[in-house]
């Protein structure tokens, strides 16, 4: 309701749908910028540290995890925009920047930085490295 306003309202319901998105910014953690356009379906399980920038075009069925980006970078285009297709699961703490499309049928996992295009049908993972280091082979500081 606040991003019709905005988008397609009178200089008074655009003011309007500001104050009730900055309402519900403030009441839920999540910053849904006005103008992003979002199919049915939307699932947020768990609500805290959600950005979606109004460059957005996201299709039907998105589940989102917390602490998850939708997010546009310095110098893009008036008309570029990241395109999200349906039925996508993105995992916690995933970094989604660009003008990029991600496809229809994609899981992107957990603690991902997705910068480049995904095709549907896909997996994406951002691949990390863990090592441990036995204390036994470290010289202390002095």
């Amino acid at each position: 309701m606040a991003n019709e306003k905005y988008i397609y309202g009178s200089k008074k319901q655009k003011k309007t749908g500001l104050w009730i998105n900055r309402k519900l910014n403030s009441k839920f953690g999540i910053d849904i910028e006005l103008g992003a356009v979002i199919g049915y379906g939307l699932d947020i399980p768990h609500h805290m540290g959600i950005v979606i920038t109004k460059k957005a075009r996201i299709g039907c069925n998105l589940s989102l995890k917390q602490n998850t980006t939708v997010g546009n970078k310095q110098g893009l285009k008036e008309d570029d925009f990241i395109i999200i297709g349906n039925n996508v699961d993105i995992g916690a703490n995933t970094c989604i920047i660009g003008s990029i499309t991600i496809g229809d049928n994609v899981t992107i996992g957990a603690m991902s930085f997705v910068n480049k295009s995904i095709p549907a049908n896909s997996i994406y993972i951002t691949k990390k490295t863990s090592e441990v280091i036995p204390l036994i082979n470290h010289k202390k500081w002095d």
